[in-house]
């Protein structure tokens, strides 16, 4: 316990530096009254004082802080940019360090979902049960207006979208309206009746992309398929070949267990398991009796934890920091150890990205993955006197990028037999830190929406969109559609090349 000696006749003066604590005998020398008399001058100069109580009598005394008040945490803060630097860095065993492993495939199934079979009943479209889905005529007459008109088909197929999701499309579970308008134009209501590729690359997380897709298709009214999808965690399943037991920490219940378990994870733990196992780990949490009885404990004082995988946002900061923290600070991953050293006995950490903010139904950004990020990375350096070394997916990471030509590439050859990425891409976010200088450092054309995160003036001043800014996303894809398939294009289909509603006349005339 700190004890703290009488400051005799100072009475609260800012005047008298304090004396040292307790054990120290050294004088104190003319470069620490420096040093107090900023702090004294900070003081004075940068904070209000309080209006001391009123009334002739009050039960309070104020003592000036030994302390700065500047915040201490700038300097434990590591780079969010997308290549912090590796100088001098020690490397824990394990770890991959710079590198970011993902999918050798380009996906792990093509029996997923392309058509998503409750799409249609989702949408309100007519079934036949047991029979193949309704063909609409409109393919058959598309692939005529498409014979006509080879040279914008081409330029179609040589242009693809790459949408961010959260404040582009949707804000939480509540829809933009221009999204779906955006949706059903890619999807074939355009003049040419073409599909236009576009996939979706969000820093979101915590459900199996089949669930996530079948949310997101209701509430764009438009299908979307685990073939056209990654979150941020998505590239992550690569890193099940390399670990056996691991940590997953983040999202609701226990669905970053059920995205683990269908990545291929052979042990997963979750805090819970270790809170249900030894409760004091956790002194502040209230564990309940479901939450006990849905919990997987074991003696995981004999358990070596490899890795710590952080798919989703914490719910519940306070257990998951002690736990990660006590990890980080083990022998090998083995709870209750302390290791000799913090760096070549320290098991390695992801997280699936690196957002600090993320657009939500609120109309102020919340934080993000990213934030909780850095408050570990000053805690754990606090303790430990070390850097934590760690490794982040998602936007603006490269490897997210190079896993997204796979996807654009496979998902081309799905709708127009052709497995190549297309010469235009267009990212669409709302993020200048992640969707913008990610797009730009992989030689996208990129587009800033003002329907989320970005709220500046005629374009973000640190990472720039190199294509524009735009009032909301049908604004942005109907300026690039325009740019590759001419100023005249029309964003909608024509009815009347059907000639059975309108005669053959009226196929000429609307073909011509």
């Amino acid at each position: 316990m700190t004890t703290f000696q009488n400051t005799e006749k100072t009475n609260g003066s800012l005047d008298t530096p304090p004396r040292s604590p307790v054990g120290d005998d050294k004088p104190r020398t003319h470069s620490h009254k420096e040093s107090w008399n900023q702090i004294r001058a900070a003081l004075e100069s940068t904070i209000t004082i309080p209006t001391s109580p009123t009334g002739e009598s009050h039960n309070t005394i104020e003592v000036p802080a030994i302390r700065s008040p500047v915040a201490d945490a700038d300097k434990f803060r590591l780079s969010l940019s997308a290549a912090p630097s590796m100088k001098e860095r020690r490397v824990s065993r394990n770890s991959f360090g710079a590198a970011l492993p993902i999918p050798r495939s380009k996906r792990q199934s093509r029996l997923s979902n392309v058509t998503l079979p409750d799409t249609q009943a989702a949408l309100g479209q007519p079934t036949r049960p047991g029979m193949p889905p309704i063909q609409p005529t409109r393919e058959f007459l598309a692939a005529r207006v498409q014979d006509v008109f080879s040279d914008k088909v081409k330029a179609a197929k040589n242009m693809a979208f790459v949408f961010d999701i959260d404040g582009v499309l949707v804000h939480g579970d509540r829809l933009i309206p221009e999204g779906k308008r955006v949706l059903e134009i890619l999807n074939g209501d355009n003049e040419l009746g073409i599909k236009i590729p576009h996939i979706f690359l969000t820093n979101g997380s915590g459900k199996p992309e089949l669930a996530r897709t079948q949310q997101l298709s209701k509430i764009l009214q438009n299908p979307v398929s685990t073939d056209q999808f990654i979150q941020s965690h998505t590239p992550m399943r690569a890193l099940a070949e390399y670990y056996g037991t691991v940590l997953v920490v983040g999202g609701e219940g226990y669905r970053c267990r059920e995205v683990a378990e269908e990545y291929g994870f052979k042990d997963i733990i979750v805090p819970n398991d270790i809170i249900a196992w030894d409760p004091s780990v956790a002194p502040y949490r209230v564990f309940t009796e479901e939450e006990r009885a849905t919990a997987r404990p074991r003696d995981f004082s004999k358990v070596n934890i490899e890795a710590i995988m952080v798919f989703s946002d914490s719910r519940d900061y306070a257990t998951d920091l002690q736990i990660i923290i006590d990890l980080l600070r083990s022998k090998n991953g083995r709870l209750g150890t302390v290791a000799e050293d913090p760096v070549s006995e320290r098991i390695p950490i992801y997280f699936s990205q690196g957002d600090f903010l993320c657009p939500t139904e609120h109309p102020i950004p919340r934080m993000s993955q990213g934030a909780f990020r850095i408050g570990l990375e000053a805690m754990y350096k606090s303790l430990t006197g070390v850097d934590l070394e760690r490794v982040v997916y998602g936007k603006p990471e490269l490897a997210t990028y190079k896993y997204a030509d796979e996807v654009i590439a496979s998902w081309m050859e799905q709708i127009h037999g052709e497995e190549r990425v297309p010469a235009n891409v267009y990212m669409i976010g709302d993020n200048p830190a992640s969707d913008i200088v990610g797009g730009n450092m992989y030689g996208w054309n990129t587009c800033l929406v003002r329907t989320g995160v970005f709220q500046g003036g005629e374009n973000d001043e640190e990472n720039p969109a190199n294509f524009g800014v735009f009032k909301n996303v049908l604004e942005a894809v109907q300026t690039a559609i325009r740019k590759e398939l001419g100023e005249d294009f029309r964003f909608e289909w024509d009815d009347r090349v059907n000639p059975v509603l309108h005669g053959e006349a009226a196929t000429s005339s609307a073909i011509e």
